[in-house]
């Protein structure tokens, strides 16, 4: 039988870690529940090993009395020091050091655009002080509710699927298709249009036959065929640096009165190519938001950017390439699991 092991003494200790989740599951079982993180900083590796390692996170948590049941000589990177060794540090400033918990929700991926709305909140200072896990558990109960702050709608049933090209915008459709006929027991036929430029299929053609569903070329017939039935289009990518590109997809979806429309996010590429392409499809009159390629995305937290546009109704994540499943339609609750490690 193992000898229990020796409790921590009150104080404030240092280890260095992977990853934000890391330090999180860490904190909670090295030095319990109670400890507080006081500050986390990236710190880059020197020498020869900048070429091949990643950086890694330094993490400063107090543990107060009683003390922490464990030992940190078990920490995989480095073992924790005592604050002696941080004389930069005072763990007496533990309720007046509120970039603990901004620093760790920065290096989980929030932006600070997120992280202002959080701040901004009466009671920061005091979900700050609270305990690691009861402070992410608030801080993901917060920003699903900004993320939830909208007007209610109806389930769309005759919409649009916009996005540039090679966002998975007619993947996305086929999830969406699979979702509509094995969770809601719901049928209609799709609808392929295109202009000036072709309009690439992929599966989606053999797709809709394999669910049972009509496939279509436009012109064709664009309202539903039976009651609670379904219409969704597929049209051809939209340009993210010419608006003017997208006059005919702007003047088809009047014409044809098609007032929900989806816009297609690939959540892999960079900030700077996402928000050009929101703002294209806005401009489109985008009325909800599907992301793509969340299996390729290590930090989930930009997203949350877009979840607090009051306008766009987030649909669903794709977190993988199959056709069917591989879908979360509670978008903010598993933005928030990724985002916040063990909330």
């Amino acid at each position: 039988m193992s000898s229990p092991r020796k409790p921590m003494a009150p104080g404030a200790y240092k280890f260095r870690v992977k990853s934000a989740a890391q330090a999180v599951a860490l904190i909670r079982e090295k030095l319990g529940p109670d400890a507080r993180v006081l500050s986390v900083r990236a710190v880059e590796p020197t020498g020869l090993r900048r070429f091949f390692g990643a950086p890694c996170l330094e993490v400063v948590a107090q543990v107060d009395a009683p003390p922490a049941h464990a030992s940190l000589s078990a920490v995989s990177s480095e073992a924790a020091l005592p604050v002696s060794d941080l004389p930069t540090v005072d763990p007496r400033s533990v309720g007046a050091a509120p970039s603990g918990l901004a620093g760790l929700l920065r290096r989980s991926g929030l932006t600070e655009t997120a992280l202002n709305r959080l701040q901004s909140r009466a009671n920061w200072n005091e979900i700050n002080s609270l305990p690691l896990h009861r402070a992410l558990a608030e801080t993901s109960r917060l920003l699903c509710e900004h993320a939830g702050a909208r007007a209610p709608r109806a389930p769309i049933s005759r919409a649009a699927f916009l996005g540039a090209s090679g966002v998975g915008r007619t993947t996305a459709l086929c999830k969406w298709l699979s979702i509509e006929v094995f969770r809601r027991t719901r049928f209609g036929h799709v609808v392929s249009v295109e202009f000036d430029r072709p309009n690439p299929l992929g599966q989606l053609p053999v797709f809709s036959e394999a669910l049972g569903i009509p496939f279509a070329h436009f012109p064709c017939q664009t309202r539903p065929a039976t009651d609670n039935g379904f219409v969704y289009f597929d049209l051809p990518g939209l340009s993210t640096r010419r608006p003017g590109d997208n006059a005919q997809i702007a003047q088809f979806l009047d014409r044809e009165q098609i007032h929900e429309r989806v816009l297609v996010l690939n959540a892999a590429y960079d900030r700077a190519s996402l928000r050009n392409a929101y703002s294209a499809g806005k401009d489109l009159g985008a009325t909800h938001l599907a992301f793509t390629h969340l299996d390729e995305v290590p930090q989930w937290g930009k997203l949350w950017d877009y979840l607090f546009d009051e306008d766009l109704e987030p649909l669903f994540l794709s977190t993988g390439p199959s056709l069917t499943g591989d879908c979360e339609e509670d978008v903010p609750a598993a933005i928030a699991r990724k985002t916040l490690p063990d909330s």
